[in-house]
């Protein structure tokens, strides 16, 4: 019996080992993923593998910052992160406040900052367990802590989904309107950011009236936080 206590502490000082080792690689290895896209364009997302049928029929081109009209940004951050500017990769107001309208009777609602989005789209898997919300809140705050609010901006503006096998604002500018991202006009990039809690149901091609509606909605929300300053940490 008094040789089993050993033998059970150093199986226990191993276990520690270890987890303490899975730790430290899996911290090394997704910092170093974050890190890498200051300077690597992301070539594929884990939703875009994720899709069923042939990946070669994705449309998915990339383009830089200064190949997509201001007025995109503006309309992704009206429709799905208005305190993007100030959050730093989670933003506790939306999230209690999500939690009240559910108290109140209201159903559950999605409190996702941008930042959160591209950490689902770019490594995690679709889904809503604890594990995954979990992940999700840790790589928004390494994406924020190693790039700038305009870099997360760029990625998510390329890898968000439009439709249906449409990734990124310059393949749905192609598709929808014929044109490139730079010259998308703000009535369109308010559309394109109209389906973006749905694009699968939410079409651009076919807009329902609930689309349109928060089309205009999306619209006046890029003119009223424009005239209030909103933008002005973002530099474009």
């Amino acid at each position: 019996m008094a040789t089993s206590k050993p033998r059970r502490r150093s199986f226990a000082a191993r276990l520690v080992r270890g987890l303490a080792l899975v730790s430290l690689v899996w911290i090394v290895l997704s910092v170093g993923a974050v890190l890498a896209l200051r300077a690597v364009d992301p070539p594929f997302t884990s939703v875009m593998l994720l899709q069923p049928g042939a990946f070669g029929e994705i449309k998915y081109t990339w383009v830089g910052r200064a190949a997509i009209a201001y007025d995109a940004a503006r309309a992704v951050m009206a429709a799905e992160d208005q305190r993007f500017v100030v959050h730093h990769g989670i933003d506790f107001v939306q999230l209690d406040e999500a939690l009240a309208d559910y108290r109140d009777g209201d159903g559950l609602r999605g409190a996702s900052t941008i930042t959160q989005q591209v950490a689902k789209n770019l490594f995690l898997w679709q889904g809503r367990s604890l594990v995954r919300k979990g992940l999700e809140a840790y790589f928004a705050v390494l994406l924020e802590l190693c790039l700038s609010k305009e870099r997360i901006l760029e990625i998510y503006l390329n890898v968000a989904e439009f439709g249906p096998r449409v990734f990124g604002v310059e393949a749905a500018a192609r598709e929808y309107f014929g044109k490139s991202a730079a010259s998308l006009r703000a009535e369109e990039a308010a559309l394109l950011a109209a389906v973006l809690p749905n694009p699968q149901r939410f079409l651009v091609a076919r807009p329902s009236d609930y689309v349109r509606q928060r089309q205009d909605w999306i619209a006046d929300q890029m003119r009223l936080l424009e005239s209030r300053g909103h933008y002005r940490g973002i530099h474009w």
